[in-house]
């Protein structure tokens, strides 16, 4: 999977098209993502005892093909990628952005 935690991602489809938001947890099998304050699902907590009843809003997981990184250095945003670059005599695989304009490294 290409995104990773602490990316910085913007929601392409679904309700919450447009919002951007950081990466908190990855599920790679599921290949879905949760992004901060993004789907954010509603759960009713009981009263139990003494304690009051509560509602709880937490993010819920999207689809990793719904979500677009943003770079932290131009804020341009698109899709994934991969290229190896020469550092010291030898060869590293970096993650890039690749949009209209070129590509652009993205760590």
């Amino acid at each position: 999977m290409k995104i990773k935690t602490g990316d910085n991602v913007r929601v392409m489809a679904g309700k919450d098209k447009g919002k951007e938001g950081k990466v908190l947890q990855v599920f790679p099998k599921l290949e879905r993502v949760v992004v901060e304050n993004v789907n954010l699902l509603t759960k009713h907590l009981k009263k139990r005892g003494e304690a009051p009843g509560q509602t709880l809003k937490f993010p819920s997981p999207l689809h990793a093909s719904n979500l677009q990184i943003i770079s932290s250095k131009s804020g341009k945003a698109g899709r994934i990628g991969f290229a190896f670059i020469d550092k010291d005599g030898a060869k590293k695989k970096v993650r890039v952005i690749r949009s209209k304009g070129g590509s652009e490294q993205i760590e």
